[in-house]
């Protein structure tokens, strides 16, 4: 049976977040292109993470710390971000394992659209 995806909706990971990871798909929305980043995040998927971050943000690179286990995330509330606008917002509330231990962040990220696609710049 295929892996649900991390990003939590009811979907296998290959075909919710892991084509977006893969390249054969670009999200549409804020909210579905800050899902595929949790998800990179669950699957270590660095290279995607620095694909999709704003290049006027963008650290030169990411360490992911393997000991640290993405297991949930909540999207508490999105502004703008659809196929018809150019930034949006996306608040949310990730859970997480870290050496074991429960833990949870809550951020307000901004994603932009740049070329076409959108790309997260940055937290509010």
């Amino acid at each position: 049976m295929p892996r649900s995806c991390f990003c939590g909706l009811p979907a296998p990971y290959d075909d919710c977040c892991g084509r977006f990871h893969r390249g054969e798909a670009a999200a549409a929305t804020a909210e579905q292109l800050m899902r595929s980043r949790f998800s990179a995040f669950g699957v270590g998927d660095a290279a995607y993470l620095l694909r999709t971050w704003h290049p006027s943000a963008r650290p030169a690179r990411i360490d992911l710390d393997k000991k640290t286990r993405w297991v949930r995330l909540e999207v508490l509330e999105s502004t703008g971000g659809s196929v018809v606008h150019t930034e949006g917002t996306v608040r949310f509330r990730a859970h997480y394992l870290e050496r074991g231990r429960p833990c949870e962040m809550e951020e307000h990220s901004r994603f932009v659209r740049l070329e076409g696609r959108w790309v997260y710049a940055g937290t509010m």
